[in-house]
């Protein structure tokens, strides 16, 4: 009874799909990032009431993310497991996690931290348009120092992403909202952006990711 009602599970749900292509390659990267990596995560809010209309979040994310380097240059490396060894890289080379049907792209915004907010949109929305037309290069999805995931922009507050190898962290930024907050002792409505910051505790310390976490947020509640 029990392998004839399975099999008519089976038979209502159709048959397995293989996954392929970008699907089968996030699988293999995402069950690479479990078994390997010493997963830890720590959350906080940057307040950004005091940003101007129409802000561009993802650039503000991007320079966030730079003075977090600064400030922790342990988070923007690689690890070689196999030696027990890291490379601290001076460049900061972003992997922008970009959603599509067909599964997850992380093409590479390649030093960010010497590049205007101009040409970071440019370059952020040329390679969004060659993912799209899958006319990106092979290159232009490798050598990521450090990984952002804005996933607020299609809904979600917090999360754990995952650390995929050979990279140590990656940052999530979820949905901007309004929330009552404490101002000078009062009550007071103010806009919010909640942060997921993962690491590999085999490479970075928690004191390093939370000085991490401490300069992106007093770089995004900047008003500039």
């Amino acid at each position: 009874e029990d392998v004839q009602r399975a099999a008519r599970v089976l038979a209502e749900a159709g048959p397995a799909e293989p996954l392929r292509g970008v699907r089968r390659a996030m699988a293999q990267n995402m069950s690479l990032a479990q078994s390997e990596v010493a997963g830890a995560t720590v959350i906080d809010d940057a307040v950004i009431h005091a940003w101007a209309p129409g802000t561009d979040v993802t650039v503000r994310l991007i320079r966030a993310l730079v003075a977090g380097c600064r400030a922790a240059p342990a988070l923007n490396a690689w690890y070689e497991s196999h030696a027990m060894a890291r490379r601290l890289v001076p460049q900061v080379h972003v992997g922008i996690a970009v959603d599509l049907p067909d599964g997850l792209f992380v093409p590479v915004l390649r030093d960010v931290a010497n590049r205007s907010p101009d040409d970071l949109r440019q370059g952020l929305e040329r390679m969004r348009a060659d993912v799209k037309a899958r006319k990106i290069p092979p290159e232009e999805m490798r050598g990521h120092t450090i990984t952002l995931s804005n996933f607020g922009m299609i809904g979600g507050k917090y999360a754990s992403p995952l650390v995929v190898p050979p990279t140590v962290a990656i940052l999530g930024a979820g949905r901007v909202h309004e929330q009552v907050r404490a101002v000078d002792g009062a009550p007071a409505v103010r806009r919010v952006l909640p942060l997921s910051l993962s690491f590999d505790h085999r490479v970075v310390t928690g004191g390093e990711a939370a000085r991490f976490l401490t300069a992106v947020i007093e770089d995004l509640e900047r008003a500039d």
